[in-house]
């Protein structure tokens, strides 16, 4: 099977999704209180959970894995890729109103069908809807897919044809799970996601939406309100990416939630960590700065206010392999 569909139709996903349990789109989510102090104990593992679960998107990377769309750096921090394939499955089967269900064998295991209903089978409209189900599909490439993603397209211009567009779809994630050898993500939730490869091989992509959680070997993350951006410029060596976010995460490795955005864009390099940016998490009248130093080294500041502002309580030097390992 060629996975062309599917990086047609996932824009990038940059955050961590959510846990078992039907999915929460079209319902607005509360964000949890946040609800415990960030002290110069606890703030590296702070640092470290809320890197690794809202700025990084390790996890999600992994559970759209290889749709071409994404390609994971150091760390988990995923950027857009251009190398993604040419779209021919999708496009073979759009060309009835409605079209499909279209079943698929994967490469090695495991069947792929997708579904909708477009009002011009030559492109994309908005109120086009989509439906993409898994059914354990193993493309041999080191992932088993499994679940249901759907789609409504909200506003498409370009050409699916060439793969150069700006889209705009919302996506419904329903029991989505990606299992490797390494860990099983399971995801539910909802997302608004662009991409713009308008200007390829310079890409944006973003997503924002009510509430993601995604549940792993590890534990669950759930953010709420959230958003995401990001940029690659592959036509550049090293490729220049960057990333900002902004949200509510709830992760079963802290004991309360804590609000995140990054009041300095991050930058980096290719696979590279970040050499530039920061990362502002705040939690009960308490806040951490994590400051990229270079792609080796990090800065955390811990306050005694939620802002991070003034002089800090306290500071932390490390390393993001060190917060990776936590």
């Amino acid at each position: 099977m060629k996975r062309a569909s599917i990086s047609l139709l996932i824009p990038l996903i940059l955050v961590t999704a959510c846990g078992g349990g039907s999915s929460t789109v079209n319902n607005p989510a509360v964000p949890p209180p946040t609800g415990f102090v960030i002290t110069p104990s606890n703030g590296m593992q702070v640092a470290g959970v809320a890197y690794g679960s809202v700025v990084s998107s390790g996890d999600v990377a992994g559970l759209v894995g290889n749709t071409g769309l994404t390609a994971g750096g150091s760390g988990g921090l995923a950027k857009p890729a251009l190398n993604s394939p040419s779209g021919r499955t999708l496009i073979s089967v759009v060309q009835q109103i409605p079209f499909g269900p279209l079943t698929l064998d994967c490469a090695a295991a495991g069947t792929f069908t997708v579904s909708g209903e477009l009002e011009n089978p030559a492109t994309f409209t908005a109120g086009d809807t989509i439906v993409a189900e898994y059914a354990n599909c193993d493309d041999g490439l080191g992932e088993v897919l499994d679940g249901t993603l759907n789609f409504v397209v909200d506003a498409f211009t370009g050409d699916i044809f060439t793969g150069v567009y700006d889209m705009t779809m919302t996506m419904d994630l329903v029991d989505f799970q990606a299992t490797t050898d390494a860990d099983v993500v399971m995801a539910n939730g909802d997302g608004t996601a662009t991409l713009n490869t308008l200007a390829a091989p310079y890409v944006e992509a973003s997503v924002s939406g009510n509430a993601m959680t995604t549940d792993t070997n590890s534990g669950s993350e759930t953010l709420t309100t959230y958003s995401s951006a990001q940029t690659l410029d592959a036509g550049l060596d090293p490729a220049p990416y960057t990333m900002v976010a902004s949200g509510t995460l709830d992760s079963s490795q802290l004991p309360g939630a804590i609000d995140y955005s990054t009041p300095t864009m991050f930058q980096g390099f290719d696979s590279d960590y970040p050499h530039i940016g920061e990362l502002l998490v705040s939690g009960d009248s308490s806040s951490i700065r994590l400051i990229a130093v270079d792609n080796v080294d990090v800065l955390i500041e811990v306050y005694s206010n939620a802002a991070g502002t003034g002089t800090p309580d306290d500071t932390i030097s490390t390393t993001w392999a060190e917060l990776a390992a936590l």
